[in-house]
């Protein structure tokens, strides 16, 4: 089977393609939703912006599933109200 030199990392350690442009891996940038920088957020929602970003990090998490965020929601101190039928 036929390699592409351009393709083969042995011949081209560097990352650089043949026609001069560096291919290599940029540092990842961070992520901001365009939709959401003009709002003003709540302070609750800021807190739970927060703990659903620590959540996250600790462990390692970059979606957690529906269960995972009513964890988070729960560790806030929220509970459901018995009054209100969904």
């Amino acid at each position: 089977m036929e390699r592409r030199a351009s393709n083969d990392r042995r011949k081209n350690p560097e990352g650089i393609a043949p026609d001069g442009v560096d291919r290599r891996k940029k540092s990842r940038r961070r992520q901001i939703d365009p939709t959401t920088c003009e709002r003003d957020y709540s302070n609750d929602e800021i807190e739970f912006m927060h703990a659903l970003d620590h959540y996250k990090r600790v462990n390692g998490r970059m979606f957690p599933t529906c269960s995972e965020i009513l964890e988070v929601i729960r560790s806030l101190g929220y509970v459901k109200n018995q009054d209100q039928a969904i």
